[in-house]
């Protein structure tokens, strides 16, 4: 024989001799390379073992089952019908010296397997049972056929892999009586709808009639910040545990997370740093809920949903639809839009609005008052639910959280279904008043960010007044003389925009503003600038209220 890449010249040659050369000459084109030594590869047409797929009508089969599949995403679908439409017969044997046994015996003659066929396989898989593939390999026919053994060839071929894999829904789950067929679902990469995917549907359905899953999950692959495959060779590859040992293994799974995996998923230590960033603003969100929980037991200091003040209930309310909007995600497996979703949480309802407002609350109230613990529920069933939500996610960080939250639960937070939050309908204050307070009071910081030139470096050194148009001044009207605790400035006053005259604007379209650096002694104790600072001969360095905090009945909230 001669070597296949050395014959070229002969070939020709004998194609000139024999009239039936029209041409020849060199050219450049693509030709199959092996995918792990990148050598050229040799065809060989050598007669194979074959699934027909028109035979019983598997293929027609396979195609009405795949309606009854949800895809994740839903592409998904589209392409795997479209595969499945091409798709010639599967052939499954491979000329290998390793694999699985085409167990069956071949007549030297006829070509027709043994008619005896199931019953030998039967035989011939107790012997691997008992001494492994190699009891097929060192088989005598004889040992099976008996005086028949002559007649046959002992079949030397292996499986396709993917026959392997395909057919797990039989060895794995229909063999286990603790596991359920068909799948809740099956997880790989986008190339799998040309492999697992459709190896696993095919022998499903023609061992059983249906697809062995109920949901099928795709997602792309692992690429640089430039969108180049990862691969030694390039240098590029980010190992797993390196991010683990620099990072901590929850960053990485927030990354996991964050990323649409439905596509080309990039990675690189510009991004893991953001995602650490990420993770830091969530963390440090917890930590918050947490330390203003110090003191609260939920057995004796929770306070209920309908008599809590109006912004904690607005918390929870907002916790309830956000709780409801990430469940569905994770049915879903939308994992980058509850990243998205608890992002923004801790980022603008937590840390940006609520968080703040309601330190006052808790630093300088009465520490049984209804006021401060109104908070305190509120930050309670926020973070009880806020634990489950990243648990899945962050597992590590959920269970540190699980362990410092009051009350008496259970060594885990994985043992533990969704915290079924309170219900509470809208009140005085509704949800929409809410969105346009929190926008207004984004506005009036964005202002005073700028005032430092004159002298007000703080926001409670301001003294302000907002002039509204009719929603919005309706909606800051309901805090009454509590808007300031909302705007966290020493004074806050609201009067109809037609007022404003050359009134400073704002960011927030009907929104004016008139500030003033306050004139009034500075509160030691809640650092408000007000008129009553040092009216009390016993205490001359408080404001009215944090006096009566001190020694008096405590003062009386309604809004926040």
């Amino acid at each position: 024989g001669e070597h296949v890449y050395k014959v070229d010249e002969q070939v020709v040659e004998l194609l000139r001799e024999r009239g039936k050369l029209l041409s020849c000459g060199k050219i450049t084109h693509s030709y199959a390379h092996c995918w792990r030594t990148k050598t050229p590869l040799i065809y060989r047409a050598t007669p194979q073992w074959f699934i027909g797929m028109h035979q019983n009508g598997l293929l027609d089969k396979a195609k009405e089952a795949i309606k009854d599949v949800v895809w994740h995403p839903s592409w998904g679908q589209a392409r795997i019908e479209a595969m499945l439409e091409n798709s010639p017969d599967w052939c499954i044997s491979r000329q290998r010296t390793w694999g699985v046994p085409i167990a069956l015996f071949v007549h030297k003659e006829t070509g027709e397997i043994h008619p005896n066929t199931p019953a030998l396989i039967e035989a011939v898989a107790k012997r691997v049972e008992e001494g492994g593939i190699d009891a097929w390999y060192d088989l005598d026919a004889e040992e099976l056929l008996g005086t028949d053994a002559g007649q046959y060839n002992k079949v030397t071929d292996t499986l396709d892999v993917w026959f392997d894999s395909g057919v797990t829904h039989s060895a794995v789950l229909d063999a286990r009586e603790q596991l359920r067929s068909p799948a809740d679902l099956y997880l790989e990469g986008s190339d799998q709808h040309r492999g697992w995917f459709q190896s696993s549907l095919k022998t499903a359905i023609a061992i059983k009639g249906n697809a062995p899953y109920k949901a099928v999950l795709t997602h792309g692959f692992t690429v640089d910040a430039d969108g180049r495959k990862m691969s030694k060779s390039l240098g590029n590859v980010m190992s797993p545990q390196q991010v683990v040992n620099d990072l901590g293994a929850d960053v990485l799974r927030l990354w996991v997370a964050a990323t649409d995996f439905s596509g080309e998923m990039s990675v690189s230590d510009e991004i893991l740093k953001r995602t650490a960033d990420s993770y830091r603003r969530i963390r440090n969100t917890a930590r918050f809920l947490l330390s203003n929980l110090d003191g609260f037991d939920p057995e004796t200091d929770l306070v209920a949903i309908d008599e809590m003040l109006a912004l904690d209930q607005w918390a929870v309310r907002r916790a309830d639809k956000l709780q409801t909007e990430i469940l569905a995600a994770y049915e879903n497996y939308q994992f980058h839009h509850i990243y998205q979703k608890l992002h923004n949480f801790c980022v603008t309802d937590m840390g940006g609005f609520y968080l703040n407002i309601i330190k006052d609350r808790q630093y300088t109230c009465q520490k049984d008052s209804l006021a401060r613990r109104s908070a305190q529920s509120a930050i309670y069933h926020i973070a009880e639910a806020f634990v489950r939500w990243i648990a899945p996610i962050l597992s590590f960080t959920a269970d540190e959280i699980w362990s410092y939250l009051p009350g008496e639960r259970s060594s885990s937070v994985f043992l533990q279904e969704w915290w079924p939050l309170p219900k509470v309908e809208e009140g005085g204050i509704t949800d929409t008043d809410w969105a346009l307070i929190s926008k207004a009071r984004n506005a009036v910081n964005k202002v005073l960010e700028g005032k430092k030139e004159v002298g007000i470096q703080k926001t409670l050194e301001a003294e302000v007044c907002l002039y509204a148009d009719t929603e919005l001044e309706s909606a800051l009207a309901k805090l009454g003389d509590e808007l300031r605790f909302v705007l966290i400035t020493s004074d806050a006053q609201v009067k109809p925009i037609s007022e404003a005259g050359h009134t400073e604007t704002t960011e927030m379209e009907g929104l004016k503003l008139a500030t003033e650096k306050t004139s009034y002694g500075k509160c030691v104790r809640c650092w408000h600038h007000r008129p009553d600072v040092g009216t009390s001969t016993e205490h001359p360095e408080l404001c009215g209220r944090c006096v009566d905090n001190v020694e008096g009945a405590g003062e009386q909230r309604l809004y926040a």
